[in-house]
């Protein structure tokens, strides 16, 4: 069997293990001088050039040593392209030396998009011991349950113990407490060799609060505007293109010395670029260049619905990005099946107008093409024209379940045949399917939000939890839990209620919803999957059946032809066409014309 090496991206910043030792690089245009300061050695003071970087080679260093920089009146700093941090954000960076990994699937280049079936995870509590060798051991579980690809929540280093990763400070570094970078790499080589694609979920839209010393190295490295999370990165003004270099770096650094199989950019749509390329699109050319011979996938976290980012060349290979998490459906879908329509659902109204949102969201993926929201403004552009390979949609995913006051999934408060029909809907839809994970056992584990941060700052964010909250569903509801009863997301109690348990999923309701789930992914592979090859835009179109429910069709991409018809409210709908094509899934009751309450029904005709 052929080894490889894990390919070095050769990256400008950060420490480069060499021959003969290691160089080590920093921007830092606002220092005049910057030392090196390597673990019981004196520091070194480092080489500066016109343009602000800061480099020494020094002899004998090599994988293992531990540093830190020197800036200022002699504040030390992490590396900020610190490839691993073991004590955490404030320790010394240690040296890695990439190529010393070797690889068990050497062959591996990826897997056609349209095989994705997804499963979004988060290492720090998909298991008891919450670390990249603990989550080896459900691999398996996974490539048999069907899955071809992991989507794994963010994984660089912030502070603490626990985080839902969306704080990363080095993004260079994986995240300590889940094991060393080595232990990342065997996770992501052991998925490959059970053919399990993994994606990893990359944030730029800003730093996290703590451990980020860049601003202190960089002239106006944050714009004055800034966004929900804390200061905006500036990608436009003068003399910044490192910055915008650090970001491309970062993602050919994880897909090139990790072999992961994509990215997904988190929240895109707080990146302010008004230079003449907007980074977004310089990040996809450099990443479709970089790897002519494997698939790479790149995914889009973006609310403005613009379809322009998403297009596909003649051939249907993407011009940009892969594809889209897409809310609308999920919005649509989860007013109807839980009968809420405040907060972010406000949009999305139950009852008559929802079935054609629905059609709309199924066939058209977009619901908002341009139309007014709520608030009066116009959001989204057409996106008919797009294939549904273009989307990824969802039942929950981490930011669904997080925002609610005590993170509760789904299966907590909605009617089981509801959620029973919402999961078979999106799970057979031709759009790419995304499952959260614990959703195909009904995990009654919660996922509330978590982040372990100083003492000094845990008032601050408890307030600014609640203020998160006061925006969302249940706030409106006399019956559901208020804003201020959420849990505390910096006690450690908070983390440990969200890691989940997986006797659940061996009894009782947790085993009957993983044979259903077990049967509708394998339909999925042996019906759906193999017809999305060649499908494009333009392929769907829908009815409205009787007051609430709706008829969608899709030409296939081999030219088969796929009917949903779906009633997603809890009284029978009458006005049902003959049913055409052999029935492939039916949850409900069909029959005399009528589609009885949450009912589902697919079929096919070749």
């Amino acid at each position: 069997m052929h080894h490889h090496a894990t390919l070095s991206h050769k990256m400008r910043f950060g420490a480069e293990v060499r021959q003969t030792g290691s160089r080590f690089a920093l921007w830092g245009p606002k220092c005049r001088s910057v030392g090196l300061k390597l673990q019981r050695r004196k520091v070194i003071p480092m080489q500066r050039d016109d343009a602000g970087w800061h480099r020494v080679d020094v002899p004998g260093v090599g994988a293992g040593a531990r540093y830190k920089n020197v800036i200022g009146c002699g504040k030390q700093i992490a590396d900020p392209a610190s490839r691993f941090q073991p004590a955490g954000v404030e320790g010394f960076s240690e040296v890695i030396a990439p190529e010393l990994f070797r690889g068990r699937a050497p062959r591996w280049s990826g897997r056609p998009w349209e095989e994705t079936i997804l499963y979004q995870l988060h290492i720090g509590t998909f298991t008891p011991d919450g670390t990249w060798a603990a989550a080896m051991d459900r691999l398996d579980y996974l490539a048999r349950l069907g899955f071809t690809a992991i989507e794994l929540m963010p994984a660089a280093q912030s502070h603490g113990a626990f985080n839902w990763g969306y704080d990363g400070a080095l993004w260079f570094a994986p995240y300590a407490p889940y094991g060393r970078p080595e232990d990342m790499k065997a996770f992501i080589d052991c998925s490959q060799a059970l053919g399990l694609m993994v994606i990893l979920d990359v944030v730029y839209n800003h730093f996290g609060a703590v451990g980020n010393a860049l601003p202190e190295l960089c002239p106006t490295f944050n714009h004055a505007s800034g966004n929900a999370w804390g200061k905006a990165i500036n990608l436009d003004g003068k003399g910044l293109a490192d910055v915008r270099a650090f970001i491309i770096e970062n993602a050919l650094y994880w897909l090139t010395e990790f072999n992961l199989d994509g990215l997904r950019l988190d929240a895109v749509h707080v990146l302010v670029d008004d230079s003449n390329t907007h980074l977004l699109e310089i990040l996809a050319a450099r990443v479709r260049a970089a790897f002519p011979f494997r698939h790479v996938h790149l995914i889009l976290e973006k609310k403005q619905n613009e379809e322009g980012w998403l297009r596909r060349d003649t051939r249907l290979n993407p011009v940009h990005y892969t594809a889209q998490w897409n809310d609308d459906p999920h919005h649509v879908l989860h007013a109807a099946v839980t009968g809420e329509v405040t907060g972010y659902y406000a949009d999305y109204q139950t009852g008559t107008s929802a079935s054609e949102d629905m059609g709309r969201a199924l066939a058209e993926r977009f619901v908002f093409q341009g139309q007014r929201m709520a608030d009066g403004s116009p959001r989204g552009e057409e996106s008919a024209g797009l294939p549904p390979t273009a989307f990824v949609i969802n039942m929950q995913n981490h930011d669904q379940i997080g925002d609610r006051v005590h993170g509760d999934r789904i299966h907590r408060f909605a009617p089981p045949d509801a959620v029973t029909a919402f999961a078979a809907t999106y799970l057979l839809c031709p759009q790419i399917r995304m499952l959260f994970m614990g959703e195909e056992f009904a995990a009654p584990t919660p996922f509330p939000f978590f982040a372990d941060m100083p003492k000094t700052m845990h008032a601050d964010m408890r307030k600014g939890r609640v203020a998160q909250l006061r925006d969302t569903p249940e706030e409106d509801d006399p019956e559901k839990p208020d804003a201020d009863e959420t849990d505390d997301p910096t006690d450690r109690k908070t983390f440990d209620l969200a890691k989940l348990d997986w006797s659940e999923s061996e009894a009782g309701r947790g085993f009957e919803t993983l044979n259903t789930y077990r049967a509708l992914l394998d339909l999925r592979r042996r019906e759906i999957v193999p017809r999305l090859a060649g499908i494009s835009g333009f392929d769907a179109c829908y009815a409205r059946l009787g007051q609430d429910a709706v008829l969608v069709i899709w030409r296939m991409g081999d030219g088969a032809t796929l009917r949903l018809y779906l009633n997603l409210s809890q009284t029978s709908q009458t006005g049902v066409p003959p049913i055409e094509g052999c029935q492939l899934w039916l949850s409900g009751y069909v029959g005399e014309g009528r589609l009885g309450p949450w009912t589902v029904l697919w079929t096919i005709e070749v």
